[in-house]
């Protein structure tokens, strides 16, 4: 049988800090939200180099991937971590991922 490295960290909600994060507060992902509460913007995730490597980022997103799921927000990826490593390797989330072409359809596609 295939021995694990740790459990699963326990992730909080600090809904006043907009952000969520381990019990120790360590490890985070800050977020903003906009268009009247229907999205969340993560702009930010941080590791401390001690707890890198064991997944804890990928923990923080899924945390708030279901917290805007079950809001029924969409998430914006400003976060580099989300958007090019998160994102590529855990597709189901797409789905949520914000997407403003959904409000401009009656606008044409116009060249800059």
């Amino acid at each position: 049988m295939a021995t694990t490295t740790a459990e699963a960290p326990k992730i909080v909600w600090n809904q006043n800090q907009n952000r969520f994060e381990t019990e120790d507060k360590e490890a985070y992902l800050d977020y903003v939200v906009r268009e009247d509460g229907k999205v969340m913007d993560i702009v930010h995730t941080f590791v401390p180099r001690s707890k890198r490597g064991l997944g804890m980022a990928s923990h923080l997103c899924i945390a708030a991937f279901n917290h805007a799921k079950s809001h029924s927000m969409s998430v914006i990826p400003t976060c580099s971590y989300v958007s090019d490593t998160f994102l590529p390797r855990n597709i189901s989330w797409n789905s949520v991922v914000y997407s403003a072409d959904v409000k401009s359809k009656t606008q044409p596609n116009s060249a800059i």
